[in-house]
C-alpha cells in the first residue's frame, strides 16, 4: 500500500519503536500521523518531539491521543486499579471482557473511539499487548482466591472480591475481547492495513531462559507472555483470512529492542522513582519460624532515590551496564534497534517482502485442503448415501460441528426435501403453504421429530407460540441463568440461531434464498464453460434435487458472508 497522502494511526506510537517508525513514516508523505500512548504526557511529549524534529511537517501533522485501548472508553485514563478497586467498575470490566459482543459494548470501547475518530488508512500497533495482558498475573490472583476459599465458611466479601479480580485477569477473554472489537472497529472505518509489532515473550529464547520474575524457572508468567502472544498471532492469523478485514500483517522481533538513550539520572520503575532504604546489621530480624514477606515499615527511609548511569530501553525499562552487558552476551537475548524494525515495517507496509511478516510465513507453513482430498470426497459422500439406502435413513445433523444453526439449517433444508418434489417445487409453493406441509410432517413424524428435538435444536411451530423440545436445549445457551424472559425479540432471535422455524416468515425466507441461488446460476452465460463459476444449475443437479448440506454452505457462504478467503 502507498503511504503517500493516507492517514496513519500509531498505537504505542509514544515508546522506542512507535517513535521509530513515526521518524521513517514522515519520509513517505502520509497526510497525518495520529500518536497514541497511554498517558497524555507521554503522547503529547512524543510529539512535542517529533514536531522539533520534523518542522516543515506542520502543526497539525502530528496528533496525540491517550488511553489505554483494552477498556472501555470511560476508564481509558484509569489506572486498572483503580477500576478493580471499585465494585462497580470492577462489575462494569467483567461484563465487557466475558458479555456478549453487542454494538454498544463496541461503541463503549476505547478502541472503538480512536479508530472511529481518526478512521485511519493505516493502522501500526506497537504496544506490547502480551506484556499489558499477561502481566496482570492471573497465577496471583488465582492463589488469593484459593486462600479466600480456604477461610471462608461462606460467601464473603472478600472471597466475592477476589474471585471478581480473578475474572478480571483471565488472558484469553481478554485478548478474544480486544481482537474482535479491533476488527469491527478497522471494519467500520475503512481502515485498508493493520500492521502489529509482536513479541516472542522470551526476547528469542527458550523454555531454559534465565530471566524470571522471582519464582520459578521458567516464569510462569513470562510464560504466560509467550501464550498470550502466541495467542494473539493465531488470532491475526485468521484476521489476515478474514475477506472484510484490513490487510494483516505481523512483525515479532525475537531478541531484545535497544536502545533510546545513555545517560545518567534517577532510576525509574513503572514511572516512580526507586527509594532507597537502609537496615544495618544491629537492626536485622533474626530467622527463626515465619518470614515475612511484606513488611512495610521495617526498613528505615533514606530519603533518597537511586541514580546511576543507565541505558534506556524503552518499554523494558532502564538497564545498568552489568543488566545490558547480560542479555547481550552472545547466546543471550542480544538486541535489535528500534531503526531495523521501523525499516522492515515500512517496506512491509508499501508491499515488500522482508521475510519478517508472521502472518504469510503461518499462510506459507500451514497445511491447508489438498487435491487428494478433493478427489476422494465423492468416495466418501457416495459410501454414505449407500449406507443411508441400505439402513432406510437419512443422516441429517447430529449437533457436533455446531453452531446450532447448523443443525437447524440442515433439518429446515430436509423438511423441505421431504415435503417438495424439488427446488423449483419449493418456488412455486406459497410459504403459508410450505408451513402447513412442514408443520404436518412434523406433527405426524415422530421419529423425525425425535431426532431434531433430542440433540437440543427445538422446533418452533408455525403459530410462533408453541415449541416442541427436549430435556436440553442448545440455544439460548446456559450462562449461569436457568430462566429467560420470553419477548418476540427473543423469539426470533432464538428461532434464528438454534430452532427449527415453521413460522410463515421462516418459508418467506427460505424462498427467497432459493430465489437468490436461481438468479446466480442464471446469470452465468450458458456458454460460459470456464473454472470461472461454481454455483452453475449443474452444481445445483438442475434444481431437480434439495440437498440440505449444499444449501446450508450457500448460506454460510454468501447470506452470512463467512466464505473462506484463502485455500
Amino acid at each position: 500500500m502507498d503511504i503517500k497522502n493516507r492517514k496513519v494511526l500509531v498505537l504505542g506510537g509514544g515508546g522506542l519503536v512507535g517513535m521509530a517508525i513515526c521518524r521513517k513514516l514522515v519520509e513517505e508523505k502520509p497526510t497525518q500521523i495520529i500518536v497514541t500512548s497511554l498517558l497524555r504526557t507521554e503522547a503529547e511529549e512524543a510529539v512535542k518531539t517529533l514536531q522539533i524534529e520534523f518542522p516543515k511537517a506542520g502543526k497539525k501533522f502530528f496528533v496525540p491521543w491517550w488511553g489505554n485501548i483494552f477498556v472501555r472508553n470511560t476508564f481509558k485514563d484509569l489506572k486498572r486499579e483503580s477500576i478493580i478497586d471499585d465494585e462497580k467498575m470492577r462489575g462494569q470490566l467483567i461484563d465487557d471482557i466475558l458479555g456478549k459482543l453487542t454494538e454498544e459494548a463496541i461503541r463503549h470501547s476505547a478502541i472503538f473511539q480512536v479508530v472511529n475518530k481518526f478512521k485511519p488508512d493505516i493502522l501500526i500497533d506497537c504496544i506490547n499487548s502480551a506484556t499489558a495482558i499477561a502481566y496482570q498475573d492471573i497465577f496471583n490472583s488465582a492463589r488469593i482466591v484459593r486462600q479466600n476459599i480456604k477461610k471462608s465458611q461462606k460467601y464473603n466479601d472478600a472471597l466475592i472480591e477476589s474471585t471478581e479480580r480473578l475474572l478480571c485477569a483471565l488472558y484469553i477473554p481478554q485478548l478474544i475481547r480486544h481482537v474482535q472489537l479491533l476488527y469491527r472497529s478497522m471494519h467500520k472505518s475503512g481502515t485498508g492495513l493493520y500492521l502489529k509489532i509482536g513479541t516472542s515473550g522470551t526476547g528469542g529464547m527458550g523454555l531454559n531462559i534465565p530471566y524470571t520474575h522471582s519464582e520459578e524457572r521458567p516464569s510462569s508468567v513470562l510464560l504466560s507472555k509467550s501464550s498470550v502472544a502466541g495467542a494473539h498471532t493465531m488470532l491475526l492469523f485468521l484476521m489476515g483470512r478474514t475477506p472484510d478485514a484490513p490487510i494483516t500483517k505481523e512483525i515479532k522481533p525475537t531478541a531484545a529492542i535497544a536502545w533510546k538513550r545513555v545517560a545518567y539520572g534517577e532510576i525509574k520503575k513503572r514511572g516512580k522513582a526507586i527509594e532507597l532504604f537502609d537496615c544495618p546489621p544491629s537492626q536485622g530480624i533474626k530467622l527463626n519460624n515465619t518470614l515475612e514477606i511484606k513488611m512495610p515499615d521495617f526498613a528505615k527511609s533514606t530519603n533518597k532515590t537511586l541514580k546511576s548511569v543507565f541505558i534506556d530501553t524503552g518499554e523494558n525499562g532502564l538497564f545498568s551496564r552489568g543488566e545490558f552487558e547480560a542479555i547481550t552476551t552472545p547466546g543471550q537475548m542480544e538486541f535489535v534497534t528500534p531503526e531495523e524494525i521501523a525499516d522492515g515495517t515500512i517496506y512491509e507496509i508499501k508491499g515488500g517482502n522482508t521475510g519478517h511478516d508472521i502472518i504469510n510465513a503461518l499462510d506459507n507453513a500451514t497445511f491447508g485442503p489438498t487435491y487428494r482430498a478433493g478427489y476422494l470426497f465423492h468416495n466418501a459422500k457416495n459410501r454414505i448415501a449407500e449406507l443411508e439406502k441400505k439402513y432406510k435413513t437419512d443422516s441429517v445433523a447430529f449437533e457436533m460441528l455446531g453452531p446450532p444453526r447448523l443443525s437447524k439449517l440442515l433439518y429446515e433444508g430436509y423438511l423441505l426435501k421431504l415435503c417438495c418434489k424439488d427446488m423449483n417445487d419449493v418456488m412455486k409453493t406459497s410459504p403459508e403453504v410450505l408451513s402447513r406441509k412442514l408443520s404436518k410432517k412434523i406433527a405426524s413424524d415422530g421419529d423425525l421429530r425425535s431426532k431434531i428435538i433430542s440433540i437440543g435444536i427445538p422446533i418452533l411451530m408455525p403459530d410462533g407460540k408453541t415449541l416442541l423440545r427436549g430435556n436440553d436445549i442448545k440455544i439460548p445457551a446456559y450462562q449461569g441463568e436457568n430462566e429467560i424472559p420470553i419477548t418476540q425479540k427473543n423469539i426470533n432471535l432464538w428461532a434464528h440461531d438454534g430452532w427449527v422455524d415453521l413460522r410463515v416468515s421462516n418459508m418467506k425466507l427460505w424462498k427467497s434464498r432459493l430465489r437468490q441461488i436461481f438468479k446466480m446460476a442464471e446469470d452465468i452465460p450458458v456458454s460460459d464453460t470456464s473454472s470461472r463459476f461454481l454455483n452453475n444449475s449443474k452444481y445445483w443437479s438442475d434444481f431437480k434435487e434439495i440437498v440440505p448440506g449444499k444449501l446450508a454452505g450457500w448460506i454460510f457462504s454468501y447470506e452470512e458472508k463467512g466464505m473462506r478467503m484463502k485455500a
